[in-house]
């Protein structure tokens, strides 16, 4: 591994990035737009929106983020770019901080903005602190541009890559106690909840808008080893031919 390298990955990805205008409204516009769409939905309940709008602002980037980043890994194995940097003096290691390293930096932009906007704007309270909940939604962001990362080696087009969404997304919505408390599940779901890392997200943001003292750094720590580990995963998946 090497440093110089690993920054040049991540500059040559954010160079990427702003080149492509879509991309770059997905990631900072999007979140933010369906936290005011969520907002004057519930605009008769706005209880509601106390409830479960810090959970989905953690939610949200986790979406986006490995949407893009599925798609962004998967054009770059299926356009032959993969396989000639893997042929330099490229690591894998190097290529995967370098994604997170840039797609990090995108992600805090990306909270940074739908933070402000939710609770300037709607007016949110976020009473366990603001430091708490930005950590958690940037650390949801890096989970879902490494869950990204990973699944493209299983997608040859990027309409399969968006597949993946029912598959990895969706069940961690539903499990993840936003819609139902995980306690009150069946046993089975509540098990499989247990393993799921979006549910730390919602925990660590339950937690965040409590009255009660109740620090998510653990809900942080768990999420931080899930970054780690489906990065881990991806390097396994990162090859030298383009399927």
């Amino acid at each position: 591994m090497s440093p110089r390298i690993t920054l040049a990955t991540a500059a040559r990805v954010l160079r990427q990035l702003r080149g492509d205008r879509r991309t770059v409204a997905m990631l900072m516009v999007v979140p933010s737009v369906l936290m005011v769409l969520l907002r004057y939905v519930l605009n008769s309940n706005p209880e509601v929106f106390d409830h479960i709008g810090l959970q989905l602002l953690g939610i949200f980037p986790f979406v986006t983020m490995f949407l893009v980043t599925s798609v962004a890994m998967l054009r770059e194995r299926t356009s032959g770019t993969l396989e000639r940097l893997l042929t330099t003096r490229l690591a894998k290691l190097d290529l995967l901080l370098g994604y997170a390293l840039a797609f990090g930096l995108a992600a805090l932009a990306q909270v940074g903005i739908a933070t402000a906007i939710t609770m300037g704007w709607l007016g949110l309270q976020i009473v366990g602190g603001v430091g708490w909940a930005v950590t958690l939604a940037v650390a949801s962001a890096l989970l879902g541009m490494a869950l990204g990362l990973f699944v493209s080696a299983f997608a040859k087009t990027e309409f399969q890559a968006v597949q993946f969404m029912p598959a990895v997304v969706l069940p961690q919505i539903l499990l993840c106690g936003l819609l139902v408390p995980r306690d009150q599940m069946l046993d089975v779901l509540h098990w499989a909840s247990d393993v799921l890392p979006l549910s730390y997200v919602v925990d660590g943001m339950a937690r965040a808008q409590s009255t009660v003292s109740a620090s998510p750094l653990g809900d942080i720590a768990v999420v931080a080893g899930c970054i780690l580990a489906a990065l881990g995963l991806g390097a396994v998946t990162l090859r030298r031919r383009t399927p």
